[in-house]
């Protein structure tokens, strides 16, 4: 069996399923693995313009497999100590290849996202949930550290440190209405319509330019390592106008307009 799938549902669109639904899609090494390599591949593929990624079952991903976290390769003669260290480091791969990923990523959030399967969603450009979704930063109720995969980085910035700290500190369960509003998610759907609403945004944004795309996303991550508006506001203007002087995607895109079409952007 297969503890990760990948398919094209759509022309442009790939979609990666977590499929290990009797553990709720937990983050075992064994569904992990298999994970990042999709992601790699999928990175390299110029076919694709949008990523999906979601879970199998009722969870979307319930983060550590407290009871069969599977096996670590290439840990042959090394400590216990060590060992935890290249675990922690796959995981933080994992988070890092979601975002560094050329393509938009879009989490359609079918349930549980707890843990590590919190943070996988957080990583995520877009995150659509289903109704039946709840988030937990489940670190704080097994004892340990509700901080892990970059998530008391990401949630303050996408929802405010009071909120952040309300949910990473009490590691209450966040209904899907309230992760909407809150802004952790940018919108709820019935269960039973998440993917399609996820292809429609996946359908939009195939629409635009590749360059227009990847460009915006890039800037969008790295607005939020900036270390001053007026450095990032130099580094948005040097995107543009490298869009702007080196394609003649502005060019079509009024022709389109006047002509009443759809714009065909070739960058």
């Amino acid at each position: 069996m297969s503890f990760v799938l990948t398919d094209r549902p759509r022309p442009g669109v790939a979609r990666i399923t977590l499929n290990r639904p009797e553990r709720m899609n937990a983050m075992a090494f064994d569904v992990m693995i298999p994970f990042r390599e999709a992601l790699e591949a999928i990175g390299r593929d110029n076919d694709v313009r949008v990523v999906i990624i979601t879970g199998a079952g009722h969870g979307f991903c319930s983060g550590a497999d407290l009871e069969d976290p599977g096996m670590m390769p290439h840990i042959d003669g090394l400590t216990l100590t060590t060992i935890a260290q290249r675990a922690m480091r796959l995981l933080d791969d994992v988070i890092r290849a979601v975002r560094h990923l050329h393509q938009p990523v879009v989490a359609a959030i079918n349930g549980a996202a707890i843990g590590g399967g919190f943070c996988l969603a957080m990583a995520a450009d877009i995150r659509v949930a289903a109704e039946p979704a709840y988030f937990r930063a489940a670190g704080i109720n097994n004892g340990l550290t509700s901080a892990e995969l970059g998530l008391s980085y990401l949630l303050p910035r996408a929802i405010g440190t009071s909120r952040a700290f309300d949910i990473m500190l009490t590691g209450r369960d966040v209904a899907a209405a309230e992760a909407a509003a809150l802004g952790i998610v940018s919108r709820t759907v019935p269960a039973d319509a998440l993917l399609d609403e996820c292809f429609a945004i996946a359908e939009q944004i195939i629409g635009w330019s590749r360059v227009g795309i990847e460009l915006s996303k890039r800037l969008l991550w790295s607005g939020l390592e900036a270390g001053s508006l007026a450095a990032h506001m130099d580094h948005e203007g040097t995107s543009q106008l490298y869009v702007r002087l080196t394609t003649q995607n502005f060019e079509e895109a009024i022709r389109a307009r006047k002509e009443q079409r759809a714009p065909d952007f070739l960058d």
